[in-house]
């Protein structure tokens, strides 16, 4: 089973307003960026990723959680951030029973982390090699 598949059987095994949330959040990352992947790791947990983890998703029995690697660099001008906000790196979005998911800001939130990653591949990309001059 594909990762991809296994988030969809995560999805269809829930059977309360979880699910439309979830599918919900799922939509609005997937359609922030066209080349993001998904994956299935840490033990039964969708995350997705883009030149590096942007974020990790979870179905906890009273919320939805999204959870992103370095949100504590993130600009969040929509205060989607209501979660682990003590945290050094990480900040999470709960979505709690009749919380609506704002997709524009969603998108927004995972365009900046992507933008956040390539800014930090950059930043490890080795440097050239200087041509030697020979005499």
């Amino acid at each position: 089973m594909t990762p991809s598949e296994r988030i969809d059987q995560l999805i269809a095994e829930l059977t309360d307003w979880r699910r439309e949330t979830f599918t919900a959040m799922r939509e609005a990352i997937l359609e922030a960026d066209p080349a993001i992947v998904e994956e299935w790791k840490y033990m039964g947990s969708p995350v997705w990723y883009r030149d590096g983890m942007i974020a990790v998703g979870n179905a906890h029995k009273g919320k939805v959680k999204l959870t992103f690697l370095y949100g504590a660099s993130l600009a969040d001008p929509n205060k989607l951030f209501n979660a682990g906000l003590d945290g050094n790196a990480r900040r999470a979005i709960d979505f709690l029973e009749g919380d609506k998911v704002d997709k524009r800001a969603l998108k927004a939130l995972i365009r900046a982390a992507i933008e956040f990653n390539q800014g930090k591949a950059k930043k490890k990309a080795p440097a050239k090699p200087r041509a030697s001059k020979t005499a």
